[in-house]
């Protein structure tokens, strides 16, 4: 079986609409994780949590100076995991036009075999 564990990681990160929200926000500006938690009515532990689980897929990266920890983009892109969504997507569509040609073959079928039916 392969393995994806970055993938797995991003995608885990991604899934969760808050976390979306955080990196759309630190796309924007560095921000502390009391202005996050602001932003998206949260607690302060809840914030965290969110803020170490992109951390952990690389996706974020935090530096405390004093107390105030300040959260901004990670290096790590998402150029891999878009590359996936590419590969598959355009399998998809394959297989989507396959099944289009399959369905206009039996629209036609079914047109050609109409007028014989009535008789």
């Amino acid at each position: 079986m392969v393995q994806y564990t970055d993938l797995d990681s991003s995608f885990a990160a991604l899934s969760d609409a808050t976390r979306r929200g955080v990196l759309e926000q630190l796309g924007r500006a560095d921000a502390s994780i009391t202005e996050l938690a602001g932003k998206f009515h949260m607690t302060l532990t809840g914030m965290k949590k969110h803020v170490g689980v992109l951390e952990q897929a690389g996706l974020v990266t935090t530096q405390k100076v004093g107390r105030v920890r300040t959260c901004k983009l990670g290096l790590r892109g998402l150029e891999e995991e878009a590359a996936w969504i590419e590969r598959h997507c355009l399998l998809w569509d394959a297989r989507f036009n396959e099944l289009d040609k399959v369905v206009e073959e039996l629209k036609r079928k079914e047109k050609a075999d109409a007028p014989k039916n009535r008789e």
